[in-house]
């Protein structure tokens, strides 16, 4: 088995009096895909949140590599290794592609060689990325946008990518296209933590699962495991 990557112990986070996170525990192993699945309000993006440092934690451990991420701030969790993609995108739409995915290599301290090399990366598994790279960010399509925001991200170098919620929004075609790109990516060899409502697909490309309810881990399991549990199907697959 791959080593664990990221440990989360006991994580809980409050949005005043109200528990949103009760406690959690979760490993991501390295170089698979480990998705976080359940229904509207059960705590999967502010999960997300929390680990990114965009959210206050109220108890709990985070741990990348050993490497304690607890109390650091967003922009150094980035700089660690540890990158989100947003729900809703939140693309600079005032920019241009270029420049939005040239601002997600902000906390790197290699050199413009590598920079560029990575962007070339990007535009290789994005083309219409690259068709449209001079053009202003807010013209491109809901899934253009997507692709946008997971090649920003990329393009920090992560050892994790956080993924909230990415087929949201699009069409079914649309979301075929991303899920096929993040299993490449992740053959490329990058760990992905994904929070995801469309449970089939997710379980579909997951090594392991984990399903959260109110606040709490309910099950977990392989991405097969939960794909054929009767309790997921019935309350997540229509049965």
């Amino acid at each position: 088995m791959s080593a664990v990557l990221l440990k989360v112990d006991g994580l809980k986070v409050a949005y005043g009096h109200i528990e949103a996170v009760k406690g959690i525990d979760l490993e991501l192993h390295e170089g698979q895909i480990t998705t976080l699945v359940g229904a509207n309000g059960a705590g999967k993006s502010t999960t997300l949140l929390a680990l990114s440092g965009l959210v206050k934690k109220a108890a709990g451990k985070v741990e990348l590599q050993g490497q304690d991420l607890t109390s650091l701030p967003p922009h150094k969790i980035v700089a660690a290794g540890m990158v989100q993609v947003a729900e809703g995108r939140a693309t600079l739409t005032t920019l241009s592609v270029r420049e939005n995915l040239e601002l997600g290599a902000y906390t790197r301290r290699d050199g413009r060689a590598q920079r560029l090399d990575d962007l070339d990366r990007i535009f290789t598994l994005f083309p219409v990325l690259k068709d449209r790279a001079d053009g202003l960010a807010g013209n491109l399509s809901g899934g253009e946008q997507q692709m946008l925001a997971i090649g920003r991200a990329l393009m920090a170098k992560p050892r994790v990518l956080l993924l909230d919620e990415p087929s949201m929004g699009l069409a079914p075609i649309i979301v075929q296209d991303i899920f096929r790109t993040l299993r490449e990516i992740n053959q490329n060899g990058l760990t992905i933590f994904l929070v995801e409502q469309n449970v089939r697909q997710a379980l579909k490309i997951a090594d392991r699962a984990y399903v959260i309810e109110t606040g709490r881990i309910v099950l977990a399991g392989s991405g097969r495991e939960l794909l054929g549990n009767p309790k997921v199907q019935d309350a997540y697959l229509g049965g």
